[in-house]
């Protein structure tokens, strides 16, 4: 078969403006970007604001394997699919980081035959949101240090700086760094760079809710502490306003299309191990205005971008979800048998190819353990078995089994990759159904429940821990926050995702563990509180052999390569 990038190449896209058209847009409604992508005028929002919401579908996932199993893959083509039966529908999804693309994993666009198009737009600047939002990220950093230079005008504590600067891309060497450094060139002081996914200003621009919300959000970041520990914010800089100018377009969502010109929403960052990891709320209230059924994705497993999309995202919209799909493979569920090793950049086991019906069942109670954190929070669930070629019969079989005793309404084999949306029919017909049915959606825990109770609340109820021990710098820093009255935001918690547990190691469904916090961190612009637990980076590393080193440029402008 060809690679996804020859597959997207070869594509008959239709010019954005009629993609629009079935939506009921005009060319008013759009800023064009060349023939075969838009942004989405704001106004359009404002204009239909009044008109009835469409079905609301969230796909997550099982704990992955470091490759990721088909999640993007899977929204794509159930957009496709459900377009095909006759639903209007339309995909929203979130920007691939160019640190991704040119690291291990490669694009974000979906593949083969479920993708969005263009492929190499969509994995390359786009629109220039992530530029829009590192700049403004930036901007802020250069005010802050500035004031410093100043005279320290606001009696800021340097030590208790934690706004970092950022950068779309992998580099480890700017994990850690001293600024500063030589006469006039600032106050010298240690620091470092995160990646731009991982910026609170990438997580305000999906959770703004318009143009006035996104300028006070920018108001309220909190870069730091005076010496007698007050908050320093970027209003308090005077930069919230510059700030609020650069992403003005960016918080436009781009409308595109997949290779069977079903339209998609494309908005904010991803990472749902150290973001919140989902796409904007401006995109799925638009969307959810302009198709009768809308398919959103979350990052990760369902214990962190589900988790978070139910309980920062859902509660910054005011959006509820009317079923979810659980995204699984059997290579994944044979992976959480213990009985395979997986390491991130290098490929997986051959014989997990291999028919071994034991090695599923002993790797279902993490797809159980998944589907209850849907569950716990009211929402149906369809199962969808992404499959490879090498699935079997009784594997399948045995999936299935396990998935409708775990209270899923249904499983659905999905052939999306190879056939495209011919291949995910059953499995829109399936997530209608479940939409149809109706959802009972609540939330996990209450915002004004102490911080550590809504961290063990997640803990226990998700991730299946015993209990959680928090470090003395997490401590601190939830006495600081209770202190200066930011106790009643949700919690965002950072953690590996290739576990439900803090340890990537731990494989399965582990139970009766310790989660350990590390630390504490406050977005308050964002509008959430992010504990660390386990060892995380913020700014990923490349590995030995990048996936960068095999994409070029041929004369005739043709991008080759790329995923």
């Amino acid at each position: 078969m060809n690679t996804d990038l020859a597959i997207a190449q070869a594509a008959t896209l239709r010019p954005i403006g009629e993609v629009a058209a079935g939506l009921g847009l005009g060319a008013d409604d759009l800023e064009l970007y060349g023939p075969h992508k838009a942004k989405v005028k704001l106004a359009v929002l404002d204009r239909l604001r009044d008109r009835p919401l469409g079905k609301y579908v969230v796909v997550t996932a099982i704990t992955p394997t470091p490759l990721g199993e088909g999640k993007s893959t899977t929204s794509v083509g159930l957009g496709q699919a459900l377009a095909r039966i006759g639903t209007r529908a339309l995909v929203t999804m979130r920007q691939p980081s160019l640190g991704p693309v040119f690291g291990i994993k490669g694009g974000a666009a979906g593949g083969g035959h479920a993708q969005l198009v263009p492929m190499e737009d969509l994995n390359l600047h786009l629109t220039g949101d992530f530029h829009a939002v590192t700049a403004a990220h930036n901007l802020c950093a250069a005010y802050l240090d500035n004031s410093l230079y100043q005279g320290n005008p606001l009696g800021i504590d340097p030590t208790t700086v934690t706004w970092r600067r950022v950068l779309d891309t992998n580099d480890r060497a700017l994990r850690q760094t001293v600024i500063g450094l030589g006469a006039g060139n600032g106050v010298p002081r240690e620091t470092g760079f995160d990646i731009t996914a991982a910026s609170e200003v990438m997580a305000i621009l999906a959770l703004a809710a318009d143009l006035r919300d996104l300028r006070a959000r920018l108001g309220r970041i909190v870069v730091g502490q005076t010496r007698d520990r007050r908050p320093v914010t970027a209003e308090d800089l005077k930069v919230a306003g510059a700030m609020a100018v650069l992403l003005r377009d960016a918080l436009k969502p781009t409308l595109l299309q997949t290779l069977e010109n079903t339209p998609a929403l494309v908005h904010a960052g991803p990472f749902g191990n150290i973001a919140h990891g989902n796409c904007s709320v401006v995109a799925d209230q638009l969307g959810l205005r302009l198709a009768e059924i809308v398919v959103t994705e979350a990052g990760f497993g369902a214990d962190l971008g589900a988790e978070k999309f139910c309980n920062i995202k859902c509660r910054a919209s005011g959006l509820a979800p009317d079923a979810a799909v659980m995204v699984a493979t059997i290579r994944a569920l044979k992976a959480h048998s213990g009985r395979y090793r997986i390491v991130a950049g290098r490929p997986l086991d051959p014989t997990l190819g291999d028919e071994d019906v034991d090695a599923v069942r002993a790797g279902l109670p993490n797809l159980v353990r998944q589907i209850a954190n849907v569950r716990a929070h009211g929402i149906r669930v369809v199962v969808a078995l992404n499959a490879f070629p090498t699935d079997t019969p009784a594997e399948i079989e045995a999936v299935r089994a396990a998935s409708l005793v775990a209270g899923a309404d249904e499983l659905a084999v999905s052939q999306v990759w190879a056939e495209g949306g011919a291949g995910g029919e059953d499995l829109a017909r399936a997530v209608v159904r479940a939409a149809d049915s109706g959802s009972s959606f609540r939330f996990l825990y209450d915002l004004d429940q102490p911080i550590k109770a809504k961290v063990e609340r997640i803990a226990t109820t998700i991730y299946g821990a015993a209990d959680v021990r928090y470090r003395p710098a997490a401590e601190k820093a939830i006495t600081a926050f209770e202190r200066l009255g930011y106790g009643g935001l949700p919690i965002c918690v950072a953690k590996t995702h290739l576990s439900l547990s803090d340890d990537p190691k731990l494989r399965g469904a582990p139970e009766g563990f310790t989660l350990t916090v590390d630390d504490v961190r406050a977005s308050v612009g964002a509008g959430f509180l992010y504990p660390i637990a386990g060892s995380m980076r913020t700014m990923p590393g490349l590995g030995a052999n990048p996936a960068g080193e095999g994409v070029d440029l041929l004369p005739d402008g043709t991008v080759v390569g790329l995923f």
